[in-house]
């Protein structure tokens, strides 16, 4: 019977990279035997009768290969953002991409009446019409009328504690063209949702292909931080503003654990056993 090479999928290369990274012990499951069959993996005997696996050279260039091609398929501004989730995570936070979150807000900021988003206070005015929001219930016929947003920031992240109102969220908006930069700035229901869900937002701002800055910190509004992103490394343009937030609603409590943090712990050296 010809044996026919089995096709290598995500999981594959994903296990090959944990046996990479770690002391080589087998799991001895199916992904092990093709990637053994493949001649990407060889099994190594020890002195004293332990079997290990090892990369063999046609897997290491493999794994070359699987990085420049996720590497290549990367926008400029999903390898921002990736970066950004990365240095929350050096940082000792949990971080998050890609959320779609619901906020309160009036009406007349998302009508396009208010010309300046509301910078809440340590108690924003339509605060108190969260419960009503989240449990569902009309609004109270005395407060002013308020309308859903959906936040969708580029990365959310949170404090590793447990306790609620050490959790410090932060919003980080990316933004590596000065158009699209341009054009959220004229959205300040946008910048209002992210400053209701978080007690700290920035601006990450890249550079065009001439190596210039797409924007000058004064232009962001000031209730914003903004920081320059280059060569790799972040750094800070201008401070923003942190105000205290009490407590996370529920339903982005629910959207946090239904999606689970974009950037986990590294790989243990041992992954596998």
């Amino acid at each position: 019977m010809e044996f026919v090479a089995p096709v290598l999928t995500r999981q594959h290369h994903r296990r090959l990279r944990e046996i990479y990274r770690s002391a080589g012990w087998p799991c001895a499951d199916m992904l092990e035997v093709e990637l053994l069959a493949a001649g990407l993996l060889e099994r190594r005997c020890s002195d004293q009768g332990h079997e290990t696996l090892r990369v063999t050279d046609a897997g290491i260039q493999l794994l070359a290969q699987v990085f420049a091609g996720n590497k290549a398929a990367r926008s400029p501004h999903e390898t921002l953002v990736e970066q950004v989730a990365q240095a929350m995570s050096r940082a000792g936070r949990l971080a998050w991409r890609g959320l779609m979150l619901r906020v309160p807000l009036p009406r007349a900021l998302l009508d396009g009446e208010a010309q300046a988003p509301v910078v809440a206070e340590p108690a924003p005015a339509w605060a108190g019409q969260l419960p009503a929001f989240e449990a569902g219930q009309p609004p109270s016929a005395t407060e002013p009328a308020h309308g859903w947003c959906m936040a969708c920031p580029d990365v959310f992240s949170v404090r590793r504690t447990s306790v609620e109102a050490y959790l410090e969220p932060v919003v980080h908006e990316i933004k590596v063209s000065r158009a699209d930069l341009l054009g959220d700035l004229k959205k300040p229901a946008k910048r209002a949702a992210y400053l209701a869900l978080a007690g700290t937002c920035w601006y990450v701002l890249g550079h065009d292909a001439r190596g210039r800055r797409i924007a000058e910190p004064e232009e962001v509004p000031a209730e914003c931080g903004v920081m320059y992103a280059r060569d790799g490394a972040l750094t800070v343009a201008r401070e923003a503003p942190r105000r205290a937030l009490e407590r996370l609603p529920f339903h982005v409590w629910m959207a946090l654990a239904q999606t689970g943090p974009a950037v986990r712990d590294e790989e243990p050296l041992q992954a596998t056993f």
